[in-house]
């Protein structure tokens, strides 16, 4: 079995198939039905689809727990709140919607699973922005039966980390351990269809060379989706978002390494450019001639006086990575994120440890 990359002449490539630790052996799969792509089922939008529908008999008889608020200005919060507190009829709108959403989920796994790239998948990572709250974990827990109860063998987790602080943590595991070593921080970028996050990922090496103890030590978040912008003037947001982090990590005396990893949505093509899959970003990101990684580095030649390495793949893989620590005892895992669309990835580790 192939051993983790270890060679300085092994330099990271944008949306690489093999990682130090992982061979990513899918990511970004587009599967069809006869309504178009499945992932769409198992969105963000799709789920708050399924609460407005579940509300309507209770509008029309004019016993909407939530009133006149509209299912866009609801919260996850709200549907907890009337699960645990809520009369049984309230309590029941928000268990048939995690229902229906745990049905339509359970049958995007199977096809998933059906796939050659996904075949003997053990264990699947659910994270997301959905998957941050009790309403994420109840359907995570209801997809697992569902599956269980099919005789389909694999285990559905939460992931462990925020999933916001996961998108950022990830991007350490697509570097290979001796670009790392002494240093204490490295900086880290999650572009998603509605925001984009930069932040300082302090490695903790000393404590877990494994990166198990790594941690988000401050970020900042800018929401694209809610500001008139382009390609040039978010690139120019992203790079004044990195330049505060240096400032940061200079004012605290971190050791911080010359990297900056970053997730970004699509199909990445190893020069750095976008091949589909990032029309919810401002203006045209698929442009062959435009590449992220080359654009910040020219902001930002240097760190710390040694030149710059930037490194991007694709944010489902980045935040799925975040779990690799973890996923030590499995052969071949996989990632869902639930979001504005369903980010996936299916990875096979390259140094199995097993009890």
């Amino acid at each position: 079995m192939d051993k983790p990359i270890s060679s300085r002449s092994d330099l990271p490539t944008h949306g690489a198939a093999v990682l130090p630790s992982v061979t990513v052996d899918s990511y970004n799969i587009e599967i069809r039905d006869g309504d178009g792509f499945i992932g769409d089922k198992a969105s963000k939008s799709a789920f708050w689809e399924i609460v407005e529908k579940w509300r309507k008999p209770l509008k029309d008889a004019g016993e909407d727990p939530f009133g006149n608020k509209s299912t866009d200005k609801l919260k996850k919060d709200d549907l907890v709140a009337e699960l645990e507190e809520g009369d049984p009829e309230a309590a029941g709108l928000v268990q048939s919607a995690v229902e229906e959403f745990s049905q339509q989920f359970a049958k995007i796994i199977r096809r998933f699973l059906q796939t050659q790239e996904w075949r003997d998948t053990e264990a699947i990572v659910v994270g997301g922005g959905f998957s941050g709250s009790r309403i994420g974990e109840l359907v995570a827990g209801r997809t697992g039966l569902l599956l269980k109860a099919e005789n389909i063998a694999v285990d559905i987790e939460m992931i462990h980390n925020d999933p916001d602080d996961a998108g950022l943590i990830g991007a350490a595991h697509l570097l290979p351990a001796w670009m790392l070593k002494g240093h204490d921080t490295m900086l880290a970028v999650d572009i998603g269809g509605t925001n984009i996050r930069a932040g300082t990922v302090q490695l903790n090496l000393k404590k877990s060379s494994d990166l198990m103890k790594s941690k988000v030590a401050g970020s900042e978040i800018w929401c694209h989706a809610d500001a008139e912008t382009n390609r040039t003037e978010a690139v120019a947001h992203l790079v004044k978002m990195l330049e505060g982090q240096i400032r940061w990590n200079e004012k605290e005396k971190f050791a911080l390494a010359p990297v900056i990893g970053i997730g970004c949505p699509g199909i990445i093509r190893e020069d750095g450019s976008i091949d589909r899959g990032g029309q919810n970003l401002p203006g045209n990101w698929e442009a062959r001639g435009f590449h992220l990684p080359s654009a910040i580095k020219a902001a930002i030649p240097e760190i710390g006086g040694s030149e710059t390495m930037v490194v991007m793949h694709n944010d489902a893989v980045v935040q799925g990575l975040s779990e690799l620590p973890r996923m030590q005892d499995r052969q071949r895992w996989a990632v869902l994120t639930i979001g504005t669309g369903l980010g996936n990835a299916r990875f096979s580790n390259r140094d199995v440890k097993k009890d």
